[in-house]
């Protein structure tokens, strides 16, 4: 028997430029579509970001043929410190998880750490790769 409890996740990161143009790559679709919900097999065909609290953002992954929906909302942002946005990926589930991206200065560089909330187990691994 599977425990399907959601679990946190927490992945940590080191970037060798500022927090400033970390945080902006996040919200930057062009960027972001290159790195966030991409996949190495697959390919972005669509990338749209709002980035204002209460704006959303929609990224389209095509894999194998299939095109994978990540979609969700902006909740705060506070540049260059702290983005947090629900998330949804519709075709696997209709449960919107939390993610946190905390990202601080380490010289003119920067340590970012993104914490996952909501994470069935089963994502557990695809999610700390998908984090690196």
């Amino acid at each position: 028997m599977c425990d399907s409890t959601p679990i946190t996740i927490s992945v940590t990161h080191h970037y060798t430029a500022s927090p400033e143009v970390v945080y902006d790559a996040w919200l930057d679709p062009v960027k972001a579509g290159k790195f966030l919900f991409a996949t190495p097999t697959g390919e972005m065909v669509r990338a749209e970001t709002d980035p204002r609290v209460g704006g959303s953002f929609t990224f389209t992954d095509r894999r194998d043929g299939q095109d994978i929906l990540h979609t969700g909302e902006y909740l705060e942002l506070e540049r260059p410190n702290r983005i947090v946005f629900d998330f949804v990926v519709p075709q696997f589930s209709s449960i919107a998880t939390r993610i946190t991206i905390e990202l601080v200065p380490v010289g003119t560089s920067s340590m970012l750490t993104l914490m996952h909330e909501g994470v069935l187990p089963e994502y557990e691994d695809a999610t700390k790769r998908a984090g690196r």
